[in-house]
C-alpha cells in the first residue's frame, strides 16, 4: 500500500499556502502523494484544485498530485485536457486525474448539471477526447456532446501514452467505468470521521470492478480514513480488502491547522 494526503479544501483550506505547507511537511514525513476535492459550490467557499497544485508542484518533487474527484462534466474537455498537459509538464510528470461524474448538490446550482445518464456519457466522450489531447494529437471528432475540428491544445504531456484515470463514485456503473481506466477512488469515511464504507463492502466492490477487466495492467484502488500518528488504524484492513493507496484526511473539522500539518510531518499510518 502506497499512502497519500488527501486535502479537503473548506475552511484553512481554501488557502493554497495552509495547502503546500501540509504538503512540504507531508513529502519530508515519506507521503507519495497529496490529493485535493474539486468542487465549486460550498457555503463558506471552497479552495481551487488546480492552483493549489500547481502551488504544490512547484513547491515539492516528489509527491503524487491528484483530484479527488474532478466532475468532467463541468469541464470543456480541451481545456481541462490544457490544463492537465500544463500541470504534468511543471510536476515533470506527477499528476494523476481522479474523475467523476460531479454531484447535483454541486453542479446544479451553477447550471453545470444534467441527468445521470447524459453526465455519464459527457464524462465518457469528455475523457477519450483528453486522453487524446494530452498525447498531443491533432483531434477531429463530432460527438454527442462534443466537436473538433483539427485542434491540438498541447504539447503531449510527460507521462505516455496518457496520464494515470482514476474514476469515483459507488455505483455499478462507475465502477464498470473505472474498469476501464487505471484506478477507483473512493470515499470511506465522513465529515465525522465516521465509516460509510467498510473494508468487507470494499472488498466485494472490488471483485465486482476485477470481474469487469480486460487487461492485466496495474490497477490502482484508493481510500480515504484517518489514523492516529504512529498507529496503521484499519488502513491494513483496507489493504488486505484490496486498496492499493491510503489518503489520510486532513480538513478543518478534524483539528486546527497545526494539529494537521503535526498529522502530515509524523508521516504515513504503521
Amino acid at each position: 500500500m502506497r499512502f497519500g494526503i488527501e486535502i479537503v479544501p473548506f475552511g484553512p483550506y481554501t488557502d493554497p499556502r495552509n495547502v503546500v505547507e501540509i504538503a512540504v511537511a507531508a513529502e519530508h514525513a515519506g507521503w507519495d502523494a497529496i490529493s485535493v476535492w474539486d468542487h465549486a459550490n460550498f457555503f463558506g467557499g471552497v479552495g481551487d484544485p488546480w492552483v493549489t497544485l500547481t502551488a504544490v508542484a512547484t513547491a515539492t518533487s516528489r509527491l503524487r498530485l491528484v483530484t479527488a474527484v474532478s466532475p468532467v462534466p463541468r469541464y470543456r474537455p480541451h481545456l481541462l485536457a490544457r490544463t492537465l498537459c500544463a500541470l504534468d509538464t511543471l510536476s515533470a510528470g506527477r499528476v494523476t486525474l481522479g474523475a467523476g461524474l460531479g454531484v447535483p448538490w454541486d453542479l446544479d446550482s451553477t447550471g453545470d448539471g444534467a441527468d445521470d445518464r447524459t453526465r455519464a456519457a459527457m464524462a465518457d466522450e469528455a475523457l477519450d477526447l483528453i486522453g487524446r489531447w494530452y498525447a498531443g494529437e491533432t483531434v477531429t471528432h463530432t460527438g454527442t456532446h462534443y466537436r473538433a475540428d483539427a485542434v491540438q491544445v498541447s504539447p503531449p504531456g510527460v507521462q505516455l501514452p496518457r496520464l494515470p484515470v482514476w474514476i469515483g463514485g459507488l455505483s455499478r456503473a462507475a465502477l464498470r467505468r473505472a474498469a476501464r481506466w487505471d484506478g477507483w477512488i473512493v470515499p470511506a469515511i465522513d465529515e465525522n470521521q465516521d465509516v460509510t464504507l467498510t473494508p468487507e463492502q470494499l472488498a466485494a466492490d472490488v471483485a465486482y470492478l476485477s470481474a469487469q477487466r480486460r487487461t492485466d495492467a496495474p490497477f490502482d484502488v484508493a481510500v480515504d480514513g484517518t489514523t492516529v500518528a504512529g498507529e496503521a488504524g484499519r488502513s491494513v484492513e483496507y489493504a488486505e480488502a484490496g486498496a492499493t493507496w491510503w489518503f489520510e484526511s486532513l480538513f478543518g473539522l478534524r483539528g486546527s491547522h497545526a494539529e494537521m500539518v503535526e498529522r502530515a510531518a509524523a508521516g504515513p499510518p504503521g
